[in-house]
């Protein structure tokens, strides 16, 4: 194919439809070697909601491109350029990414529903070599520099910025990814929170040091997969043959039934306690309780009291922690994906890493000993807590007290701040982003 490469008038704004009719023209007279063909140069470029769906992308470059929300259905993006990109939300059902560079990529909610991204590489995000040219089979010298100066334009987007230690990961958090085809991907570091691999296709696949917090794996083919320090606290891996698979020292979940008989009793009684609007049972007292990697999943923890506890790397996905005392706990890494903590007090509470995404945060609701609602509310309070990096993504934190947290680098898209107190808080880095 001829090496010429189309280039966008401006990274900065919105393509007009004629302006990209006429790049996605020449590249597909590119790819027939017709003559006024040209590679299509997409990176940095504003194309979101576009639909581009059932083309023919093989080899474009899209680095750092904004894809958010797009139409993707069937195209065939194989051994394209897609370091960087943007494609949260994005439907990408049936796509071809055999090969394709994702490396940094925001994948987060898209649907990778029966794509095949046999061989892509969805490492880290950084300047050493990716895709086909990490394989040996790039494009040459001069082309490959080209594509270094716009993966380090995009890196230095990505980062805010700032320089992060050991790149971008590749964000999945929420990716639909069922039936998709992974074999031989290379997913090292990704982050693959809550994602949905069920029936996916990861024979041979390297997810080393990856986060699958809540992710549902159940059916993959998982033959010759490496899980060696990946992170499956609260994956699910039901109908999984294992036996083919290198766990390696992989942090697992610890079922309920390990965290000691007192803690497992308290739980119970306090479900009780919850259930009978306090005549039966009693509240559960588990200030500094080790829960660490617990698999709390949908427990009932209201009005808890939970102070100083260690409940860091916990799944505690649809838990229901309202006006929980949660002050100074260890939520770092912890998954609470949905956990309704309305009205919890979670005051210097250290939540780094933790994912917060559609969690409500708003104020709860007082009832009297009945049930019955007295018009009065409690607001939650996070005065103090450390929240960097924490995914806050669509989460209701109406009337919140913010007060001198730390919302570094967190990433508030979507979430409602309405009547929030943020005082002296923290806030830059992804918290700016908004959909």
């Amino acid at each position: 194919m001829p090496t010429a490469t189309s280039s966008i008038p401006s990274a900065a704004s919105p393509l007009r439809p004629d302006q990209l009719a006429e790049v996605l023209d020449r590249h597909t007279r590119w790819i027939k070697g017709q003559p006024g063909g040209a590679r299509a140069n997409l990176a940095l470029a504003d194309l979101e909601g576009v639909d581009l769906s059932q083309r023919d992308l093989r080899g474009a470059r899209l680095v750092g491109a904004k894809l958010a929300r797009c139409r993707l259905a069937g195209t065939n993006l194989a051994g394209a350029d897609l370091f960087g990109v943007d494609l949260r939300d994005a439907d990408i059902t049936r796509a071809n990414l055999m090969q394709t560079d994702l490396r940094g990529a925001r994948l987060r909610a898209a649907d990778f529903s029966n794509a095949n991204l046999r061989g892509a590489d969805l490492r880290t995000g950084t300047l050493e070599p990716g895709g086909t040219a990490r394989r040996g089979t790039g494009p040459d010298a001069q082309d490959a520099d080209a594509a270094r100066q716009l993966h380090k334009a995009a890196l230095a987007i990505l980062q805010g910025g700032t320089t992060a230690e050991g790149g971008i990961p590749t964000d999945l958090t929420g990716a639909v990814l069922r039936g998709a085809n992974l074999s031989d991907a290379d997913l090292t570091g990704s982050v693959l929170q809550n994602a949905d691999l069920s029936g996916a296709i990861l024979a041979n696949a390297n997810l080393s040091g990856a986060r699958l917090n809540g992710a549902n794996l159940s059916g993959a083919q998982l033959d010759g997969a490496n899980f060696d320090n990946a992170d499956l606290v609260g994956t699910r891996m039901a109908d999984c043959d294992l036996s083919q698979t290198n766990i390696g020292s992989a942090c697992l979940t610890r079922p309920i039934d390990s965290v000691g008989s007192e803690i497992q009793r308290a739980i119970f009684d306090h479900e009780r306690w919850i259930d009978s609007f306090g005549q039966r049972g009693e509240r559960a007292e588990l200030d500094g309780a080790d829960l660490s990697r617990a698999d709390l999943r949908n427990v009932n923890l209201s009005a808890a009291s939970l102070r100083g506890a260690n409940l860091s790397a916990a799944a505690l996905t649809g838990a229901r922690l309202m006006m929980a005392d949660l002050s100074g706990a260890n939520l770092e890494g912890a998954n609470l994906m949905g956990a309704d903590l309305s009205g919890a007090n979670l005051s210097y509470a250290k939540l780094s890493g933790a994912d917060l995404t559609r969690v409500h945060l708003g104020p709860a609701e007082i009832k009297d000993p009945t049930g019955r609602p007295t018009g009065r509310s409690w607001a939650a309070n996070l005065m103090g807590a450390d929240l960097r990096q924490a995914l806050l993504v669509g989460s209701c934190m109406t009337q919140a007290n913010l007060t001198d947290a730390d919302l570094e680098n967190a990433d508030l898209d979507g979430a409602d701040l309405a009547g929030a107190k943020i005082q002296r808080a923290h806030l830059n880095g992804k918290n700016a982003r908004r959909r």
